[in-house]
């Protein structure tokens, strides 16, 4: 085979272990496939001194990748699906998903060996208002601090003695080969994680056949099914990048059951619910879930939140 594909991706190590990953999958069930990176800097990349809350959200890290595709400059972008807003652009596709790694939230910290063995009043470091808003719920006591920038960089800033413990994505440190670093797995029913969190996805552009051709057999179904029900679930609610959301879902025997919650980023209120159903289902289970939370007080909330950070 003598055709290339050309892989768009962030220069963070993360993201180009992940575009590298996605290369070798391809270059196996591909045999003689030619596979190139295409690294670029995102708007997310560049913005390191605030959270992304306030700048516009994390679709800043791939709107570039995207405008590439469009552009023909680039075939595919390979992203952390958490990343990825609920809408996608006109004329673009998730085309594959990779088999989820583990979703969960990862404790670390050189001094302590779990969450709950922190002082009251211990610094903890993270820019996702989702684990701030479950954090302070579970230890109000806890100071919270803005961290930002790559992973590499967030357990510098740990090692240089700026907070006692940092929150952040298991699934980002063991692929960096960073597992030993974690102290503590926090389980769902004690972080929810954020919806997509753990799957590697694939987007093209929705036109290019001979593309998605080449991307299905990367596809895992059981995986597509929950992140159908996570992102209908997110994109039903309509929040902002303002908005603690989390949703989970799992898939035992052909059946599906997600896990849902929307908060404050003050950890005060708290709405959270959960479903199941066919895995057939996802999307109508998705959007189920957040309707209930929103006719339980989840809408006035999300409105609530929008206007404060329209000001």
């Amino acid at each position: 085979m003598s055709a290339e594909i050309r892989i768009a991706t962030r220069r963070s190590p993360l993201a180009v272990w992940q575009a590298k990953h996605v290369a070798e999958n391809l270059k196996a069930a591909h045999p003689g496939l030619a596979v190139r990176l295409v690294p670029m800097v995102t708007e997310g990349d560049r913005i390191v001194d605030r959270a992304l809350a306030g700048a516009g959200g994390k679709g800043l890290f791939i709107k570039e990748l995207e405008v590439a595709i469009l552009a023909g400059e680039a075939d595919i972008a390979v992203h952390s699906m958490k990343d990825v807003p609920a809408a996608l652009p006109q004329g673009m596709l998730i085309a594959a998903v990779l088999t989820r790694a583990d979703p969960r939230d990862a404790f670390v910290s050189n001094r302590h060996l779990a969450l709950d063995g922190l002082p009251n009043g211990a610094c903890i470091g993270t820019s996702s208002l989702r684990r701030q808003c479950q954090l302070r719920r579970a230890r109000p006591d806890l100071e919270i601090a803005t961290l930002r920038g790559n992973v590499g960089t967030r357990l510098l800033r740990l090692d240089h003695g700026e907070f006692d413990a940092i929150i952040l994505a298991t699934a980002g440190l063991e692929r960096l080969g960073l597992g030993g670093r974690i102290r503590e797995r926090l389980p769902p029913q004690r972080m929810l994680p954020a919806v997509g969190q753990g799957i590697i996805g694939i987007e093209c552009r929705a036109s290019d056949a001979r593309i998605s051709s080449l991307l299905a057999p990367l596809e895992h179904a059981s995986t597509r099914h929950c992140l159908e029900a996570e992102r209908a679930f997110s994109a039903q609610l309509g929040g902002s990048c303002q908005s603690p959301i989390a949703g989970h879902a799992e898939l035992a025997g052909g059946m599906l059951e997600l896990q849902g919650l929307v908060g404050s980023p003050d950890g005060n209120t708290v709405y959270a619910d959960r479903v199941a159903g066919a895995a057939a289902d996802a999307v109508k289970l998705g959007s189920a879930l957040a309707d209930r939370l929103l006719a339980a007080g989840a809408g006035a909330l999300l409105k609530a939140l929008a206007a404060a950070g329209a000001h």
